[in-house]
């Protein structure tokens, strides 16, 4: 009895060590592919809300390395239909505040712009829930791109060798 115990334990063990270095690498845009979150138009806008979060400085910015399909996925994927909800009025809203207060609409904001529309809805009751949403999506899709891993965090999937013959000094 106990050698079908250790050899299913086995057995699942390899398995793991099988599946693991295809959940563990860091996500792409070729691996996540085009995610609808409706029109063209809100992929847009999206890819702009999440560019105003991380904009391209020296280093790339969100929009650059598509971090607006990483949330949508994560949306589409992984979120009720409360916050799908959320999210959608949360796109209507913010291009209904944008031409409120600038009479344009959120893409043909300046930076500026943008960064007091964002700041006034996190303090919203109203979208202040969607304002969150995004910002968090947008910074855990950041720092789990394959860009930021490799160039910025130094991440090495396997790390170093052992060299036991150093002096300890």
């Amino acid at each position: 009895m106990k050698r079908r115990t250790a050899i299913r334990n086995l057995g699942l063990t390899v398995g793991g060590l099988v599946a693991f270095p295809a959940w563990a690498s860091a996500w792409t845009p070729e691996s996540i592919g085009p995610q609808a979150i409706g029109s063209a138009d809100d992929d847009a806008l999206l890819a702009e809300i999440v560019e105003t979060y991380i904009p391209e400085t020296t280093t790339p910015g969100a929009k650059s390395l598509k971090v607006h399909q990483f949330v949508a996925r994560m949306i589409n994927d992984c979120y009720d239909n409360e916050a799908k909800n959320t999210f959608k009025q949360g796109l209507l809203k913010t291009d209904e505040l944008a031409k409120k207060a600038y009479s344009k609409t959120f893409v043909e904001c300046n930076t500026k712009e943008r960064t007091d529309l964002l700041r006034q809805m996190s303090t919203n009751a109203n979208t202040s829930a969607f304002a969150g949403m995004v910002k968090n999506l947008t910074i855990r899709g950041y720092t789990n791109s394959q860009y930021y891993l490799v160039n910025i965090a130094h991440f090495t999937m396997i790390p170093g060798f052992f060299k036991g013959c150093v002096p300890v000094k």
